[in-house]
């Protein structure tokens, strides 16, 4: 089968590799869309910490936002599984740990991350193997489009759920990118008033596209009481200004990551009685993303800006938008396109 290949920063290629097989407790899927993502432009540009921290390697096959049908499975798994239309839990855990135990194979220390971590191969590829405990089913409402859609929507359902914002309450979202969109969208479905920071015209102007009628530059910014404060971006000090912009007994949401340590005064924390959650995978939030597309309660398509072939990955790796792409900040991947 045809696969992305990436053996080393800024050096890639679409080789023939073997395609899979079903190991006990694994399915094999035949892949229909991924979703690109900012850490697979780290692994491209070598800047993503897992290369420097052994838990990733070169040569690498990326992507962990995926949708398909499963063509086989392998011995211990529910035949049922065979035609049905998934997507994936990215993270991977042990199984027999603490964390594992309770539910939190997410952070679990051993964990493989398809597509990112521990070698577990990505979907960036005709075929993907996968266990089938983390396959979650896709109604026909959620077609693949959608379906590729859903991991960084459950990340993007986390962050919004973590504001405990609804009805009567203000949220900002620092950085309007794929999960800063997302996480307005949710956090607009739950009927809170949501306003949002960038730093392009762009940016600004499709977030307003979009509906969102609050869209501010950092030095536009109301003086407004903001109920929550989510920090999607990847600016090192947004973190900081967040703590400084939100309500005292407000909530901080923390699920961007930026290239070197922010900076947040835990004193300022603590004489504000904030409250600061932090946002790792998508792993708590995928079935509830998924229900929330199939009843259309939100609806990311126009985040999507182009859907490519595997042979134009490298280009959108290298931030080369294709000539046809929309405003979106989404590019999405067909592996079975030419």
């Amino acid at each position: 089968m045809r696969a992305f290949v990436l053996t080393a920063p800024g050096e890639y290629a679409v080789q023939e590799v073997p395609a899979p097989k079903p190991g006990p407790g694994e399915a094999v899927v035949d892949v229909e869309r991924v979703g690109v993502c900012g850490t697979d432009v780290e692994f491209f540009t070598g800047a993503m910490t897992y290369l420097h921290q052994g838990h990733a390697a070169y040569p690498m096959r990326l992507g962990h936002e995926w949708a398909g049908r499963v063509v086989s499975v392998g011995d211990g798994v529910d035949p049922a599984w065979l035609g049905r239309r998934v997507m994936g839990d990215t993270m991977l855990g042990c199984g027999g740990c603490r964390r594992c135990r309770r539910g939190h194979q997410h952070v679990c220390d051993t964990r493989q991350e398809v597509g990112v971590r521990g070698g577990r191969p990505g979907a960036l590829a005709e075929q993907l193997a996968v266990p089938a405990s983390s396959l979650h089913a896709l109604p026909d409402a959620v077609d693949a489009e959608l379906g590729a859609l859903v991991e960084p929507g459950g990340n993007a359902l986390r962050a919004a759920r973590a504001t405990a914002c609804g009805p009567g309450d203000r949220v900002l979202i620092l950085g309007p990118g794929t999960i800063g969109l997302l996480t307005a969208m949710f956090v607009r479905a739950a009927g809170a008033e949501v306003h949002l920071m960038g730093a392009t015209d762009a940016s600004l102007a499709f977030a307003h596209a979009l509906g969102f009628a609050h869209v501010w530059r950092e030095d536009t910014v109301p003086d407004l009481p903001y109920d929550a404060v989510v920090d999607a971006s990847n600016a090192a000090h947004l973190p900081g200004l967040a703590l400084r912009l939100v309500e005292p007994a407000g909530r901080l949401v923390y699920v961007g990551l930026s290239g070197e340590p922010s900076r947040v005064d835990t004193r300022t924390l603590a004489l504000k009685d904030v409250t600061a959650v932090g946002v790792l995978s998508a792993s708590p939030g995928l079935d509830a993303a998924i229900r929330a597309y199939a009843e259309g309660r939100v609806d990311p398509r126009p985040l999507v800006a182009a859907t490519v072939a595997l042979t134009d990955v490298g280009a959108v790796l290298a931030d080369k938008r294709p000539a046809d792409a929309g405003l979106g900040p989404k590019i999405l991947v067909d592996p079975r396109r030419g």
